[in-house]
């Protein structure tokens, strides 16, 4: 054990665009999607060697079928990086991602690793939501636990009494936020093309224009007569991440300038039937952790999985919208689960540099009662070169 911890750094961080059902990234492999986010981070940072590369280390939510047989292996050899290697997946259902740069942290502060990648991937079209053939067990079906996060979602809106019609207006603008970052930029230093089928993708394909007339046929999903629907949770997608990360005196050795730190990290259990507060108690433990109060932060990515469990959170925590998903969330990008902490926080950091603001917070809910979330810190650098908005 050393005697203190280094310091872990994040070198860079990318995703690749997030594709919806029907779309241009429909059929891909999962693995080939990991790997060419892979790739493309390695291809931006060509002065870390790859033999100083410890683990690879990546979330996926349902970990079976195309997405098993240790598919972070067989992404990290796809994607060139050395035997030497090894890898590993971390499943934490939708948090599975944000674990992995957890672990990645932990692992590069104790000096364990030198350099690894964290990240995570989800195609939601390969694997279905909970697996194949789950088994329940009959003790927790009589206490309800397997609900699904639409269900708590909807027992939220209930209790914070949030209309469909508020949640809609919530929807809508996620999307014309996504849009404008789009239209403006905002995306292109986080995005890495991918190939699929002799075709380029390089933009989200959730996002899209839309105003609230459009929403108002829309049945309700999950209880006759409740408030959510089809335009109010986040669309089924595919979508992967990945993070360099390293110890900060490697980093100055090989002449890699960090973009931000992992300040804090936070994890939480709550009710089952009250998930999507998982987000709000993970996050107070982590900005406890951290010595920062909700005023310090200047950029939140909340989980959109559901915008009424969102607008719970935003209910009762008191987070300015103002902070809040500034280029959109989940509702207009997409919410594949065993990427989506990870598109979080790779999001975030790209906020804090377009914003020039130095804490982030990125936070989110967990199936089954759990939260997971992280404090970042902007390291100052070159970052975004478009226009401070």
């Amino acid at each position: 054990m050393p005697e203190s911890l280094q310091n872990c750094v994040i070198i860079d961080a990318v995703r690749s665009p997030i594709g919806v059902r029907g779309g241009m990234l429909a059929g891909i492999r999962p693995d080939n999607l990991m790997a060419q986010v892979i790739s493309g981070l390695l291809t931006r940072n060509p002065a870390l060697p790859l033999d100083l590369l410890d683990d690879v280390v990546l979330g996926c939510a349902f970990p079976e079928g195309a997405q098993g047989l240790l598919l972070a292996r067989s992404a990290a050899i796809l994607a060139g990086i050395p035997v030497s290697a090894p890898a590993k997946i971390v499943s934490r259902l939708g948090g599975s991602s944000m674990d992995a740069v957890h672990q990645v942290d932990a692992a590069v502060q104790l000096e364990d690793y030198r350099a690894a990648i964290a990240g995570g991937i989800e195609d939601m079209f390969s694997v279905p939501e909970g697996g194949f053939n789950p088994s329940y067990h009959p003790e927790l079906v009589k206490k309800n636990y397997y609900l699904r996060m639409g269900e708590s979602a909807e027992i939220l809106a209930r209790e914070g009494k949030i209309e469909r019609e508020v949640q809609e207006e919530f929807a809508l603008a996620s999307h014309f936020k996504a849009l404008d970052a789009w239209e403006k930029g905002r995306f292109n230093n986080e995005v890495i093309p991918v190939q699929h089928l002799n075709a380029i993708i390089a933009r989200d394909e959730g996002p899209r224009k839309a105003e609230e007339r459009d929403f108002a046929s829309l049945a309700p999903e999950i209880f006759p007569g409740g408030t959510i629907t089809a335009a109010t949770r986040s669309p089924a997608s595919v979508g992967a991440a990945a993070l360099l990360m390293v110890g900060e005196t490697l980093a100055g050795e090989l002449g890699l300038k960090p973009r931000a730190r992992v300040l804090s990290r936070g994890v939480a259990g709550v009710e089952w039937e009250r998930t999507g507060m998982g987000a709000l108690a993970a996050a107070e433990k982590a900005l406890h952790k951290a010595g920062l109060t909700i005023a310090e932060i200047d950029a939140i990515e909340l989980d959109e999985s559901f915008a009424a469990q969102a607008l719970y959170v935003v209910l009762k925590s008191g987070w300015p919208f103002r902070k809040i998903n500034l280029n959109g969330g989940a509702l207009a990008l997409g919410h594949p689960p065993g990427c989506a902490g990870a598109r979080m926080l790779v999001t975030l950091l790209n906020v804090l540099e377009q914003r020039r603001g130095r804490y982030g917070l990125a936070a989110l809910s967990i199936a089954g009662g759990q939260g997971i979330a992280t404090v970042l810190e902007r390291i100052p650098g070159e970052g975004w070169d478009g226009k401070t908005d």
